[in-house]
């Protein structure tokens, strides 16, 4: 019985193969990045008591490559005013809806809505709006702490602006969630 022969791996193979492998890994990193995720960290109070400052989220960028946002999802934005600035939100209308806020409530085609996901009503009076064909009207959570779509800096969001969806709330891992529209928003008329 002859013994088994030993193949020698010659030191330029080894060192190829860990550059294919890093730079595919670096390519479907960027892939993925530009297609369908990318990870953001929540800066500033707008959004309490639902997203806190410093939290990590996972934004869905594929979605809304085959529909448009709904009500009550909590989008990723540019910035209208400062396009290399992100913002997050929450939908509150939608193209062609009408919006009033007033006596501490929101009203969506003339129904209030109901939001168990707030601190407290607005301040103030506001609308009515109407929201034009591929914009959306945003609010912050935080309503009276939220520079939104009640400020003429933000306005209506322009569809094209939209980055995402949040998804997933992966930091701090006590929060970790997966982050969707309240039925009660989704519902509205």
């Amino acid at each position: 019985m002859s013994a088994p022969e030993i193949k020698r791996v010659k030191r330029g193979n080894t060192l190829r193969e860990y550059v294919e492998t890093v730079v595919g890994a670096v390519l479907l990193a960027a892939l993925i990045m530009l297609f369908v995720g990318r990870a953001f960290t929540v800066d500033g109070p707008s959004m309490l008591p639902t997203l806190h400052g410093g939290e990590r989220l996972i934004v869905d960028k594929l979605t809304y490559r085959f529909r448009e946002p709904n009500r009550g999802d909590i989008i990723v934005f540019r910035y209208p005013a400062e396009p290399s600035h992100y913002f997050i939100k929450r939908v509150i209308g939608l193209p062609g809806d009408e919006i009033e806020i007033q006596h501490g409530r929101v009203y969506v085609n003339q129904q209030p809505l109901v939001e168990e996901y707030i601190n407290s009503g607005i301040l103030g009076h506001y609308g009515e709006y109407v929201v034009p064909n591929d914009h959306y009207f945003v609010l912050g959570d935080n309503r009276n702490n939220s520079q939104d779509s009640r400020n003429p800096l933000v306005g209506y969001v322009p569809r094209e602006l939209v980055v995402g969806r949040a998804l997933i709330r992966y930091w701090p891992m006590d929060r970790l969630a997966i982050l969707g529209a309240p039925e009660t928003v989704k519902a509205a008329p």
